[in-house]
């Protein structure tokens, strides 16, 4: 089932992730998404089911590859809960709802549980839902959770409201600050960051959904026939050679998706975790590296403190080896972040600004690089509050339009560096990542010379 919500800020991870845990706890195999790009929600969605969360993104996918994808992360579980993205019908800007929870909802043949913050609302609430109801009505309200509900009084009120439009109540969660997690610039504190301090919010909030949600009804809800769709899977041709590919993870490194680390291994590739924080030497053997987002930005002083790994992966990408980095990891190989020495591969310094670039792009490769010809056509997204203050003389990654129409040159390709700010999703290119993987082939030995990308 599919936990929506009138627009953003009405408690969607507060539940989602709720249910998801008491769900668990109850014995339940629970899998857990997400709609949409977002990296830091799917990080709690894991903690509350002991599963990776996966994302559900038509924009950067294609629709078409939906079911398989949820069919693939649900194998092996009894019930699927999705978290929705902003308003149940907030899809990419100027399309008629691509991406929208609803989008999603109806590729998948599941029921919406809407969740609603009553703060403010009391008899109107029925008008709201009457509203949304008939908005599509191929998109199936099965049920309302009300949220922040202030008194008995102010919840026999709503009740009624819900009532008076035929939607069932499966549970009524009180106003309470714990039942709630940790917000930052990008929305919330990552589950890794956070630590235990994550583990005991999600239990609170596991606990505060168990008492106050009817599960019996939440479980009768979700269940509809399964989908006859073939669970997705890598169709990409597997290098011989095992090719060592690293890949950064740790409290910096968070923004990264489940289906990208089983691309890599599907292609070929033996793929190895390193910390930046942590590590200060690549995995031995290492012929490729990835280096994805997160929040270096928070973690910057720590990431300049370890210089043997910074140094490390400097000599690593002027070897000509392939390396690809997602935004944070992007940041991490220029000269400085917030005056706090990084890797030095891009010669351009990263500086917070309090300006969100945030949106879909629809871009077009510049130039060859290991993940890319010249050319290819991708959808991808960007997310950061971050920029890059000095201009870099290297060939751009991408060129796309803004949102004024003017051309835009992103990111930058050097050798077999491929580092921008765009994330992409490797369920809708794995091509790509298998061209990664190629392009790590001469390099298994550890004594080849620069590469050039055609």
């Amino acid at each position: 089932m599919v936990v929506a919500a009138p627009a953003s800020g009405s408690g969607k991870t507060t539940v989602a992730t709720g249910l998801m845990a008491a769900l668990r706890r109850a014995g339940s195999r629970v899998a857990p998404f997400k709609v949409g790009p977002d990296y830091i929600d799917p990080g709690y969605h894991g903690l509350a089911t002991g599963r990776p969360g996966r994302n559900l993104d038509p924009v950067l996918v294609g629709e078409h590859r939906i079911a398989g994808l949820f069919a693939h992360g649900s194998r092996g579980c009894d019930i699927a809960v999705v978290e929705g993205v902003m308003g149940l019908f907030d899809g990419r800007v100027d399309t008629a709802g691509v991406g929208s929870t609803a989008h999603v909802a109806k590729l998948i043949g599941a029921p919406v549980l809407f969740v609603v913050d009553a703060r403010g609302q009391s008899r109107s609430l029925a008008a709201l839902l009457h509203g949304f109801r008939g908005y599509d009505p191929t998109v199936r309200l099965g049920g309302v959770i009300l949220n922040q509900v202030g008194s008995q009084r102010h919840e026999q009120v709503l009740r009624s409201a819900c009532d008076e439009v035929g939607l069932d109540v499966l549970g009524v969660l009180p106003r309470d600050p714990q039942f709630s997690l940790p917000s930052r610039h990008l929305g919330l504190v990552t589950a890794v960051e956070h630590g235990p301090e994550a583990v005991a919010a999600v239990d609170a909030i596991a606990a505060a959904v168990a008492q106050h949600v009817d599960l019996d009804a939440v479980r009768a809800l979700a269940s509809v026939p399964s989908m006859a769709v073939a669970p997705w899977e890598p169709q990409v041709e597997a290098v011989r050679d095992e090719p060592v590919v690293a890949v950064a993870g740790g409290a910096a490194f968070t923004f990264g998706y489940a289906e990208h680390v089983e691309v890599l291994r599907a292609a070929g590739a033996a793929v190895a975790v390193v910390d930046p924080l942590r590590d200060e030497r690549l995995p031995a053997g290492t012929a490729g590296l990835v280096l994805p987002g997160g929040f270096p930005e928070q973690h910057a002083e720590a990431l300049s403190a370890n210089v043997p790994l910074r140094e490390a992966i400097a000599r690593f990408a002027r070897s000509g080896a392939p390396v690809h980095a997602e935004c944070g990891g992007l940041l991490y190989l220029a000269r400085s972040l917030d005056g706090h020495e990084m890797c030095g591969v891009l010669d351009a310094d990263g500086v917070m600004t309090p300006r969100l670039t945030l949106g879909y792009r629809d871009a077009v490769a510049a130039t060859g690089s290991p993940l890319h010809a010249p050319g290819s056509r991708v959808t991808g997204h960007e997310f950061h509050r971050t920029q890059l203050s000095t201009p870099h003389s290297a060939p751009p990654a991408w060129h796309w339009r803004g949102v004024d129409s003017r051309p835009v040159a992103e990111g930058f390709v050097a050798g077999g560096v491929h580092a921008s700010y765009l994330h992409t999703h490797p369920a809708g290119d794995p091509d790509a990542v298998a061209r990664f993987v190629r392009a790590c082939h001469p390099f298994v030995a550890g004594s080849a010379g620069g590469t050039v990308f055609a």
